[in-house]
């Protein structure tokens, strides 16, 4: 379904998979979904490139893979995005004021989208709980010979500077290129919230915690 499917039409791709070339009527006596309903969604699975029709001497319909339909739809995707951000209007990011992100997803994608506009340095504060989803993203600016500096517990990253210390489980601090800052708890839950800003007082305020706790873990020899 998170790849475009209704749930009656995933029901019946799914017993395509498990049934092999078939028959709307097979489908339906499957499933117990009305013949009418299974066509409707049979065609749809069609368009959708999730199936194909083949002609014999009763009208069969055959599940494309499920490894190449979810291939084939992000490849779609990825050309609707391009055509899309070609036509969409360019939105000017204010650095003033402060925004409440809720629930954990919303502050998931915003974390990587922070990540992918980093073009200079990055200070993080995190578990290595957390910070393992973004490995990838981490890798890639490190690569990149962008400067990032994490302060975690288990975390490590070759290329990065790594400050080991205890932090709060669900705690999260990330500071882009000395602009921008997100900051708050996140446990994955719809009630997760965080503060995202390009308010200079408060960027200044975290980055100067950040130095105070880096100072702190060198003297204590961390």
């Amino acid at each position: 379904m998170a790849f475009g499917l209704s749930r009656q039409e995933a029901v019946i791709y799914v017993e395509l998979i498990k049934l092999g070339d078939s028959t709307g009527y097979e489908i339906s006596k499957v499933t117990g979904i009305s013949r009418s309903n299974v066509y409707s969604s049979l065609s749809e699975l069609v368009n959708k490139g999730a199936c194909y029709v083949k002609q014999e001497e009763a009208l069969k319909y055959t599940a494309v893979q499920p490894e190449g339909f979810l291939d084939n739809t992000i490849e779609d995707l990825k050309k609707k995005k391009t055509e899309i951000l070609k036509k969409i209007p360019s939105r000017i990011e204010s650095s003033e004021g402060y925004i409440t992100i809720k629930g954990f997803r919303n502050i998931r994608n915003k974390i990587f989208t922070m990540l992918e506009k980093v073009e200079k340095r990055l200070y993080v504060m995190a578990s290595g709980n957390i910070l393992k989803e973004y490995d990838e993203k981490l890798k890639l600016l490190v690569n990149e010979k962008k400067k990032v500096v994490i302060i975690s517990d288990t975390y490590e990253l070759k290329g990065a500077v790594i400050y080991k210390t205890q932090v709060n489980e669900n705690q999260i601090r990330f500071i882009t290129d000395s602009a921008y800052v997100l900051t708050g708890g996140i446990s994955g839950t719809d009630e997760d919230n965080c503060l995202y800003s390009g308010q200079s007082h408060l960027v200044d305020i975290m980055k100067e915690s950040l130095k105070n706790k880096i100072t702190l873990i060198e003297q204590k020899g961390e």
